[in-house]
């Protein structure tokens, strides 16, 4: 099977991204079934890189429908360590402007019963989630978004919505309250897994527009909207190709031992099945 470092989850635009070679398409099974998609494995500035459209190439998959397990697991299969994970999404502040970037530190789960974790079935474990991106790609995306000259806001909340539909007037209206910065449908589930599966994880969340709490909302095309997605692939395009060839080799973060004291079930009672679902991700924290 080919393998890659780093893992890139995002739409279709990217697979043209400048000096990306891609090698071969790579599909997977997982004990949570297929991925979204076939991962295009390959080479970006001399290292080995995995892609994935979180959606389903052609975007056929709604948010609640997207198997997120099977989604990370197939990177943590591919041997991927860190992972950019790029999103289109709304703005809740005036500040933060359709074509800005904004790398999230937190998030908020707004979703309704979407699966977010490997565990259960008899074994449990409760990982730190109090700062759930990884603060050495942080760094990386915020110098790849300044060297490529895309505006970048480092920090801030991205609320993480049930959809498909967007928000009301007054949903929109409660999360500014709340003091949320970018509003989305998938990011938050992601962040979790890739915790679990000790992947580090950042979320460059690409403004297409204001969420509809702004006043001018209503003025806003579909070619307007159309027009800043197509921008902001091409902008994330040479964000990753920067942030890739500027990618430190080793990892100095903590998310490569997010399980170390996470697990707390007797190993005794672990049922045979579980332990053999989750040997990829617990196996080195379980042999004698």
């Amino acid at each position: 099977m080919a393998q890659a470092e780093i893992g890139v989850i995002g739409g279709s635009g990217l697979y043209s991204m400048p000096g990306f070679q891609a090698s071969e398409e790579v599909s997977l099974e997982t004990p949570w079934g297929p991925p979204s998609d076939a991962y295009v494995v390959g080479e970006l500035a001399g290292r080995r890189v995995a892609f994935l459209a979180r959606h389903g190439r052609g975007h056929r998959l709604m948010p609640s429908e997207i198997n997120y397990r099977a989604n990370i697991y197939g990177f943590k299969l591919l041997g991927v360590q860190r992972i950019i994970s790029l999103s289109a999404v709304g703005s809740l502040k005036e500040h933060l402007r359709p074509l800005d970037f904004v790398l999230p530190d937190q998030f908020f789960d707004w979703t309704r019963g979407r699966a977010s974790t490997f565990f259960g079935d008899g074994l449990v474990a409760h990982i730190s989630f109090a700062h759930p991106v990884c603060p050495e790609l942080l760094d990386v995306l915020e110098r790849a978004c300044q060297q490529t000259g895309v505006t970048v806001h480092r920090g801030g909340t991205y609320i993480c919505i049930e959809g498909p539909a967007f928000s009301t007037l007054a949903e929109s209206n409660l999360y500014r309250s709340w003091g949320m910065d970018v509003i989305g449908m998938t990011n938050l589930q992601e962040a979790k897994l890739a915790r679990e599966a000790e992947i580090c994880y950042v979320t460059v969340a690409m403004v297409t527009d204001y969420d509809c709490w702004h006043p001018e909302h209503d003025a806003v095309t579909v070619e307007d909207i159309i027009d800043h997605l197509q921008r902001n692939a091409a902008n994330a395009a040479r964000v990753v190709q920067a942030a890739v060839a500027s990618m430190p080799a080793d990892r100095n973060c903590s998310c490569g031992r997010a399980l170390a004291n996470a697990l707390i079930t007797d190993r005794r009672l672990i049922p045979a099945a579980t332990l053999k679902k989750l040997e990829l991700i617990v196996g080195k924290y379980l042999t004698d």
